[in-house]
């Protein structure tokens, strides 16, 4: 049984959904153009259009991704960590200042230098306080720049 759409393309069933690689009416191209796709197709009943097929719906999803509310959720509930800025008697404290702006996102001159300073006159300050994932990589980066660093769960909160 053929069906035509607009009476411009006759088509199969078979077309529809078992495209043939190189096949003019499979809007398939490349080395995934064999690959049956299924999809759902209605037609309307009698006086409705006069059977014409309706556009099916698409919804547009990642397989094993959760939804970004689930994400959002996950990451709130996630315990914060911070991380520590030890002080040390090998960088000058220019170099402190342009790291820490350098490595933490959004990190002003002012935040540097205060940070900066808690370090030096305190031996330890208080970076950013962030998911663990992330409290991680600004470590690792902090350490890579040649600064004495180190995370540990905000027990409090913040």
């Amino acid at each position: 049984m053929e069906t035509a759409i607009c009476g411009r393309i006759a088509l199969s069933p078979n077309h529809v959904f078992n495209p043939k690689p190189g096949d003019k009416l499979s809007p398939y191209k490349g080395p995934y153009a064999s690959r049956g796709i299924p999809i759902a197709i209605s037609a309307t009943g009698p006086g409705k259009g006069g059977g014409l097929l309706e556009r099916p719906t698409i919804e547009k999803t990642t397989p094993g991704r959760e939804s970004e509310f689930d994400l959002r959720k996950s990451r709130k509930t996630a315990p914060p960590y911070r991380v520590l800025l030890h002080n040390d008697n090998y960088n000058k404290r220019e170099y402190v200042v342009q790291v820490l702006m350098k490595v933490i996102p959004g990190m002003t001159i002012d935040n540097a230098v205060n940070i900066m300073q808690e370090a030096h006159h305190n031996g330890l300050a208080v970076v950013i306080i962030c998911a663990q994932a992330d409290a991680e990589e600004h470590c690792m980066q902090l350490r890579g720049s040649g600064l004495l660093s180190s995370i540990e769960p905000a027990s409090d909160g913040c």
